[in-house]
């Protein structure tokens, strides 16, 4: 805020200023608060528009319609990293904004592109903007913002929409940019110019950069590592495309890691990155605050949970962490330790549902299954022999107990033992186990698809089969999905887990008439028969009214449509989505 008391300014809260100044400042805005230092720097810098192009792109009239969350498509006709429009790849990646995160990331959806968007134009209330532009590599930034600015570098191959807002052009200064972007001094300035948390590139183009030859090299090289470790983050999750596997699986340079010893490994790199992240940054801000002639207003300081990573919890979970509760050595406390670990056992799990199903693999980075109707065969064409074998009719079921050979807990504790070995498997599980602060069986039936939907922004590409009341649940892989995988699921797991229930209820009567059994085992015998009877009756219902119809309708689904579209037309065959028919 500009200094209202001095010498020439005696009376607090009373401001003094020319017109001269305000004209100093694009537009001419009243900004009577604005400091002198501020005001010099619109006079000597340079707009931002007038070095490169900040740009506002499209707006669809129909995002539901054109827009999707990458997973949910064939991967083969989506085209990344294009430098023009090609005919071969009807899904482009979209520029859409995003929340708070700097560097790298928010790639996440794809416009619908065939005939370069013929049915966009053809809606009256659409604006395809600054075509020119589309498939250049740049800069972006989220209009609306909630909590703080940040811009992010893509690569060449996107489209990009209003509320994604991109500033093209400037190759070479580009790192440069996006580092001033990022800093403490633009939010600062910016201030004078759209004091609001809506930032438009009309706005953002009358920015004042001022260059300087002294330290433009360490910024664009601080920045350089700063977009590395950015991108890093974002491509360690599933949520990328990119995605090639699991780090925990290889954090650990111990001969025979444990779970746990990876985990405490791979923490430590996140702590490092976290601590050199906080140091670029901070130095990059020292930099320009020097250069802007701010050091009265400003400090260089970025607060941990500023620190833009999934790895660290305070961004991740939005914690604000007062300073000197955070060191590389200590870590972020309890509270937030335990959450992260949490998290990262889901995580963990999570992809190895994804082996089990075949969209990756051990002995494969990227991508294995992710094109419609692919099979066993097309996996094992790429994996001969592979570690660890996927499921082969793309059905796992998931119920209390352990009635299938492939149940899901089963192949699980497959996996851990191929991920870890079989020397410390007990001691393995339980650290899972306890980090999930639940046995793993239970985590499948209540926890795994909640998230699951959670994480695949509730497009899930695992879809579950699941009765009423949860009694019978079965997992498939929506890429692998047939016409035929309703009868599956009815024929060789819905009926023989039926069967497999009677024969217990049978098995038990016996037990209940027997006059060898204890009077506790009658008592036992009886109270679970019961239990039998009310869970097959359901079985009954859900093969009757629900699964045997859609069995003989034998659905077609189109991955193009998008979840939404598909997962509506298996009604109440599947896990109910809250909220999935209102977006």
């Amino acid at each position: 805020m500009a200094n209202n008391t001095s010498s020439n300014n005696p009376v607090p809260n009373f401001y003094r200023a020319s017109a001269a100044d305000f004209k100093k400042i694009p537009g001419s805005p009243i900004a009577y608060w604005i400091t002198d230092d501020v005001r010099n720097a619109f006079a000597n810098g340079t707009a931002l528009g007038d070095i490169s192009s900040p740009r506002k792109g499209n707006s669809t009239s129909d995002n539901n319609r054109f827009l999707r969350y990458w997973p949910e498509l064939c991967i083969a006709n989506v085209g990344l990293n294009l430098a023009s429009y090609s005919s071969e790849f009807r899904w482009i990646p979209y520029n859409k904004g995003g929340g708070f995160l700097k560097w790298y990331g928010h790639n996440s959806y794809l416009i619908d592109w065939q005939d370069q968007g013929r049915a966009i134009r053809d809606i009256p209330t659409a604006v395809i903007a600054n075509e020119s532009l589309f498939f250049q590599p740049g800069l972006t930034w989220g209009t609306v913002t909630t909590k703080h600015f940040s811009i992010r570098w893509f690569d060449e191959g996107f489209i990009f929409d209003n509320g994604g807002c991109c500033i093209f052009g400037a190759r070479e200064l580009r790192p440069y940019l996006m580092a001033l972007l990022n800093s403490s001094v633009f939010p600062l300035i910016i201030g004078s110019i759209n004091p609001t948390l809506n930032f438009q590139s009309g706005d953002v183009a009358k920015f004042p950069v001022i260059t300087n030859s002294t330290i433009s090299p360490q910024v664009a090289a601080n920045a350089a590592s700063l977009l590395g470790f950015g991108r890093l983050d974002w491509d360690a999750y599933e949520r990328s495309w990119d995605f090639q596997s699991l780090p925990l699986l290889t954090a650990s340079s111990e001969p025979t890691p444990t779970l746990e010893s990876s985990y405490t490994a791979w923490i430590t790199q996140n702590r490092d990155t976290i601590a050199e992240m906080k140091r670029l940054e901070e130095e990059n801000n020292r930099l320009f605050i020097d250069a802007y002639g701010l050091a009265d207003e400003l400090t260089p300081d970025v607060p941990i949970e500023q620190i833009t990573l999934t790895v660290n919890p305070a961004y991740r979970y939005g914690k604000k962490v007062a300073s000197g509760e955070w060191s590389v050595e200590s870590g972020f406390g309890e509270e937030l330790e335990t959450r992260f670990r949490q998290d990262t056992m889901d995580e963990f799990i999570s992809y190895a549902v994804g082996c089990m199903l075949g969209r990756y693999s051990l002995d494969k980075p990227g991508l294995i299954l992710a094109n419609q109707g692919e099979t066993i065969e097309d996996y094992l064409n790429q994996i001969p022999e592979p570690t660890f074998m996927p499921d082969e009719d793309n059905v796992i079921p998931i119920l209390d107990g352990d009635w299938f050979t492939d149940d899901i807990v089963d192949r699980f504790c497959q996996f851990l033992r191929v991920t870890f070995g079989d020397t410390h498997y007990q001691e393995n599980l339980t650290f899972l186990e306890n980090a999930l602060g639940k046995p793993l069986r239970k985590y499948f039936l209540k926890d795994f698809y909640a998230s699951h939907i959670k994480r695949y922004k509730k497009r899930p590409i695992y879809w579950m089969f699941s009765s009423p009341k949860g009694s019978f649940n079965a997992l498939i892989y929506m890429h692998r999905y047939t016409p035929d995988t309703a009868s599956i699921v009815l024929n060789d797991y819905l009926r023989e887990f039926r069967a497999k229930l009677t024969g217990r209820k049978e098995h038990l009567e016996q037990i209940s008439i027997s006059s060898t059994a204890s009077s506790r085992d009658k008592t036992a015998a009886l109270r679970e028969i019961e239990k039998l009877k009310t869970t097959i009756a359901e079985l009954e219902t859900y093969e009757t009214e629900t699964l045997y119809p859609l069995a003989t309708q034998r659905v077609e689904i189109d991955l193009d449509d998008g979840v939404k579209v598909n997962y509506s037309k298996f009604g109440n065959a599947l896990k109910k989505i809250k909220g999935l028919s209102k977006e």
